[in-house]
């Protein structure tokens, strides 16, 4: 099989709008497609691992690695820091696989001005009644923090203007069905295609 350059996909979405679900799902029934495993400063909630979930570091060890460079993109979310290695990013790419990079606006500003050529995809509640019921329902956070995520949530979901995507998740299987729609519908693109078929292509066209 012939190496070829993957293709960065940002996707971002307020808490509770079904992201890591779908994101599951989708890398779930496909072999090409990676997620970037952040590092960051917030505590591990139960069921997380280390290492798969997130990089758990202490906030002296990711302010060590923002003063070394270390990061494609880095924000602060709520009171917790996150980043992505740029060093794993682009070997993963070079290794010819699509990667997912679950981060927030301010990361995907940064992103888009390092890497334009990647893609953005913005998920979206079919309303805020919905959103508040699934932050409800999860069971980890108090009623406090459920209204400081609701208030989070309109000022974050403003910046959908400036993605390429736009995915309403209101019935999960068709928005599964919409996500992967985007991931093949780019993989099929004529630059991405001359790249993963060249040998086919030269031999047609002897």
């Amino acid at each position: 099989m012939t190496v070829t350059t993957g293709t960065l996909y940002i996707i971002s979405a307020p808490s509770g709008a079904g992201k890591t679900s779908l994101v599951k799902a989708l890398v779930d029934s496909e072999a090409q497609i990676r997620v970037s495993v952040s590092h960051t400063t917030r505590a591990m909630r139960p069921g997380e691992v280390d290492g798969v979930n997130y990089h758990f570091v202490s906030r002296e060890q990711f302010t060590a690695m923002l003063e070394h460079s270390d990061f494609l993109e880095h924000a602060q979310v709520f009171d917790n820091l996150y980043g992505t290695s740029q060093k794993w990013v682009e070997q993963t790419l070079a290794d010819g696989y699509d990667l997912i990079l679950e981060i927030d606006w301010q990361g995907a500003q940064q992103v888009r001005r390092l890497m334009p050529q990647s893609k953005s995809i913005f998920i979206l509640p079919p309303t805020q009644e919905a959103l508040r019921h699934r932050l409800t329902n999860r069971g980890q956070d108090s009623g406090e923090i459920i209204e400081r995520r609701m208030h989070e949530a309109v000022s974050e979901m403003s910046h959908y203007v400036e993605y390429d995507y736009i995915l309403i998740n209101d019935d999960f299987a068709h928005a599964l069905t919409d996500l992967k729609a985007i991931f093949r519908a780019n993989q099929l693109l004529q630059q991405v295609q001359q790249q993963r078929h060249a040998g086919l292509l030269s031999e047609l066209l002897v």
